[in-house]
């Protein structure tokens, strides 16, 4: 039987304020769910998330003009004290620690993705080993900190990894002398502390990452506070719908078609519900960049995101009373991909290989991608799909050996892997999925042979931009000596789910919202937020 998983400790917000139920984990009761009708569940996204890497940073704060900040902190004899400012400056100074900390992690592995490293996260805990999932810069997968607590618990775990032949598995260490100390000043007064809370009586807050710089507008609260890699992050604690206003104009323009606005409307919402689980390790639930879904609060809101929000308020897209993967890219290629043509992990029912066309332009079941002649051909068609004339729906980029070289040295290094070759000779494309995704690419060099799967290989390679891509080798002038490659491909992004270039064409054929999502989710169901919903739980295969 599956595990089901609420996130605990959610704040739905009803008609009549704050308030309304607190789910718990397991199945909410009828009652409870009737009363959360068009719920509106508070958010914890991390808009700025590494406050303190540069110690000449600062965050300025404001309310906008005629309004305050009521600002709460630990006061000097550890009561919290609020004040009430037009503003304040955040800044980092460094604090000497009164004897010197060892600062340490056991890094079992390296990831481009969230989704793989979970899949990886998984495969840890089936060998019994407690793990978190964290984002210093790549995704990497932890030995669990208050598990592994000690240096030497962390040295007896490699040791064993190490002995069992796993590679890629780091113990990174440092001693530090001092820490970045977060600070600002009221009423003439500094305070160094590790967390504060903002909230503005107007329910705006302008936020500015320096003197000069572009000032955001955001709605809901905010705060100050330590994450997992000894610096700060600023959180917002923003409502769901209100949230939605900041992402759907910039994941698919203010300008695009009604009814695909709406799909994406729907899409934000349930991808962002789905993903809660993220920075668990960093204590918020998502990010406000392109690592969950590019998020810029109240500015550069539009009337068309702001209608087709409202009139989608609480909807989601689910399968089998669970919300779905609800992926999307800027644009699939002309055929949309599996969740395992891209990452490790187990199949979504619902995301499936499909032609990205209104028409009969391609027989996929009877021709395959994966054959190379056929995806040859594919990618040279150029009409007929909902992608005509997208940006990135077909696209070739040249790569020479030794720029792939010296980019493949950079992706080992990243993964921690040992760099045991000098160049590149040649590549292969071993094998695809029936959408055209490459899942192998072997690279011959003076070293051997490396084979790079699927989505790792848009880290280990510059030129690509999507998996789905053939190669034709390139010659020096003396038409022998192989000088690099053409990526020839097609679409941009991984692909799985809907294509907002496809969305807004199929808007324009007259398509609504609900037929485009089941065009790009088939066998799914649009429902109003509930209690009985899952938002995620752990996948079987």
């Amino acid at each position: 039987m599956k595990q089901r998983r609420w996130l605990s400790g959610i704040l739905l917000v009803g008609c009549c304020g704050w308030g309304g139920a607190i789910l718990p984990e397991g199945v909410a009761s009828a009652n409870e769910a009737a009363a959360v009708q068009n719920p509106d569940i508070q958010l914890q996204v991390g808009i700025v998330q590494r406050f303190g890497d540069n110690p000449k940073e600062k965050l300025i704060l404001k309310a906008p003009p005629g309004n305050a900040l009521a600002v709460r902190y630990e006061a000097g004899d550890g009561t919290l004290k609020t004040s009430n400012v037009p503003g304040l400056q955040l800044e980092i100074t460094p604090s000497s620690l009164p004897e010197p900390k060892l600062d340490e992690r056991l890094v079992l592995s390296t990831h481009r993705s969230f989704e793989d490293a979970e899949a990886k996260a998984r495969q840890w805990k089936e060998q019994g080993i407690e793990v978190e999932i964290a984002q210093p810069d790549r995704w990497e997968v932890w030995a669990k900190r208050d598990v592994y607590a000690t240096p030497l618990l962390r040295r007896r775990l490699l040791q064993s990894l190490e002995a069992a032949g796993q590679t890629g598995v780091n113990l990174q260490s440092q001693v530090k002398q001092q820490v970045p100390q977060a600070s600002w000043v009221i009423n003439g007064y500094r305070y160094n502390r590790d967390r504060l809370e903002v909230v503005s009586n107007a329910g705006v807050i302008q936020v500015s990452e320096g003197e000069n710089a572009r000032t955001t507008n955001y709605g809901g609260n905010l705060r100050l506070q330590p994450n997992a890699y000894g610096d700060y992050t600023l959180v917002n604690d923003v409502p769901l719908e209100v949230y939605l206003r900041g992402v759907v104009p910039h994941e698919i323009g203010g300008g695009a078609p009604y009814e695909a606005v709406k799909a994406q409307a729907i899409l934000a919402r349930t991808y962002a519900l789905r993903n809660l689980r993220r920075f668990a390790a960093d204590n918020y639930q998502l990010c406000a960049d392109v690592n969950c879904q590019v998020y810029k609060g109240l500015s550069g809101t539009t009337e068309n995101t702001d209608r087709a929000i409202a009139e989608t308020a609480g909807q989601v897209l689910v399968y089998q009373n669970e919300l779905v993967d609800a992926l999307y890219s800027s644009t699939t290629g002309g055929v949309t991909a599996t969740y395992r043509d891209i990452w490790a992990g187990v199949d979504r029912p619902y995301l499936t290989a499909t032609i990205d066309s209104a028409q009969q332009i391609w027989d996929l079941p009877n021709n395959s991608l994966a054959e190379e002649q056929n995806i040859r051909r594919f990618l040279n068609l150029k009409k007929g799909f909902n992608e005509d004339g997208g940006e990135y729906f077909r696209w070739k980029y040249n790569e020479s050996l030794a720029d792939m070289t010296a980019f493949l040295k950079q992706y080992f290094r990243r993964k921690n892997r040992p760099i045991y070759f000098n160049k590149i000779t040649e590549l292969k494309v071993s094998e695809r999925s029936p959408s055209g995704r490459v899942q192998k690419l072997e690279v011959t060099t003076d070293g051997g042979t490396i084979v790079i799967p699927k989505d790792e290989i848009l880290t280990g390679f510059y030129a690509p931009i999507s998996t789905l891509f053939y190669l034709e080798p390139i010659k020096e002038a003396d038409n022998k000596t192989l000088w690099g490659y053409s990526f020839i491909g097609g679409g941009f992004g991984h692909g799985v789910g809907l294509s907002q270039t496809g969305a807004a064409k199929l808007a324009e054929l007259g398509w609504t919202s609900d037929r485009i999502l089941q065009f790009y989710f088939p066998g799914t169901e649009l429902r109003n937020i509930d209690g009985s919903i899952v938002f995620w739980q752990e996948p079987t295969s």
